[in-house]
């Protein structure tokens, strides 16, 4: 097999790109001081930011000002669905638009998020566009802004999702792709990022248990789950470890995973959100488990991180290549059955840096 064939990953056609950009301002007494109370603080800048948004044919945005973490993924509908901590976007980016705040009265934030969701066709090619049109966003909303020391921090979020078993239902058809790291993606399309961004690349992979899944390793009427959490568990660090995948974690305690470069980000996990910090540089394995064998969930997470040497040229294609290879020996050994069952993929691309007023 050539060396360019390896360094591409062949993704059923049918997969979905979502690219999403926040920016997060911090909330300061200076920011505040110009406003007679929270409320019409994120009143107004919610008005100025939507303002500009029109202007900057920018069609898909929202203002969080409830210190609650955006989650974006795909629908053929439009949902926004709030939890305490997180909000949940659903939304088709061909068709889907909107204007919202999402604010608590009375409620002091942290920091002011502006999420701004790619709209149109093609949103991986687009991606560099996308994010220069945010940027200029900013550029001309900073000014605007009361406080004189601004500083934005920006995080762009980009993913492609598919099932893994897209082929035993029938989908065949494929596209290559080589997924080369968006410093590089971005390099070439005139959008060069700062020397201090921080990046991750990961995979996440949502596997349901399902009630013969649980029939074939469990005791009848057990209610230790220990032997089920165990055996997938051993399952997967050996699969990865056959296919030399060292940063890894598998999450059953029903949290949501998110994924950290614990590098720049400090690492704290809530009530709803399992946070796991990996240091890409690291030589060592780093496996990192949590579950409960005494609860049962409906869903396990596991997570595979790139390493530098994947995130290179064209190595996220081959490190892709080697995930998939390490889920189907997972799978295999699980015996699921792929025509029933789904195994959804997905594949995180992320940079974040901070610009100055």
């Amino acid at each position: 097999m050539s060396l360019s064939h390896k360094q591409k990953v062949y993704i059923p056609k049918d997969v979905r790109s979502n690219q999403y950009i926040t920016a997060e301002i911090k909330v300061t007494d200076e920011l505040l001081s110009h406003y007679p109370d929270y409320n019409t603080c994120y009143q107004t800048l919610s008005r100025t930011i939507f303002n500009l948004a029109i202007e900057e044919d920018i069609r898909n945005i929202h203002v969080i000002t409830n210190d609650k973490l955006p989650v974006v993924r795909f629908h053929t509908e439009a949902y926004c669905f709030p939890t305490a901590e997180q909000i949940v976007f659903f939304y088709n980016p061909q068709y889907h638009e909107a204007q919202t705040l999402h604010s608590q009265e009375g409620y002091r934030a942290r920091k002011i998020r502006i999420v701004f969701l790619a709209t149109g066709d093609e949103i991986r090619s687009n991606s560099a566009n996308f994010h220069i049109k945010v940027r200029s966003f900013l550029g001309k909303l900073a000014p605007q802004l009361p406080e004189a020391d601004l500083k934005i921090k920006i995080r762009d979020h980009q993913h492609l999702s598919y099932d893994l078993f897209a082929k035993a239902k029938g989908n065949k058809e494929t596209y290559g792709y080589k997924l080369r790291p968006i410093d590089l993606r971005y390099k070439a399309r005139n959008c060069p990022l700062p020397d201090d961004h921080g990046s991750i690349c990961y995979v996440t992979v949502k596997l349901p248990l399902s009630r013969k899944l649980k029939q074939e390793i469990l005791p009848t009427h057990s209610e230790d789950y220990t032997p089920l959490y165990q055996k997938l568990e051993e399952t997967f660090v050996q699969a990865a470890s056959t296919k030399q995948l060292k940063q890894i974690a598998m999450v059953a305690n029903g949290l949501t995973p998110l994924v950290r470069n614990s590098k720049y980000d400090l690492v704290e996990s809530t009530d709803e959100v399992q946070m796991l910090g990996f240091d890409p540089n690291q030589e060592a394995q780093q496996f990192v488990s949590h579950w409960d064998g005494k609860r049962l969930v409906e869903m396990v997470n596991f997570i595979i991180v790139a390493e530098p040497k994947d995130c290179k040229d064209a190595g996220l294609g081959r490190f892709l290549n080697q995930v998939e290879d390490a889920l189907k020996l997972l799978t295999s050994d699980l015996a699921l059955d792929k025509s029933r069952e789904s195994l959804i993929v997905r594949f995180h691309q992320h940079i974040s840096y901070h610009t100055a007023k």
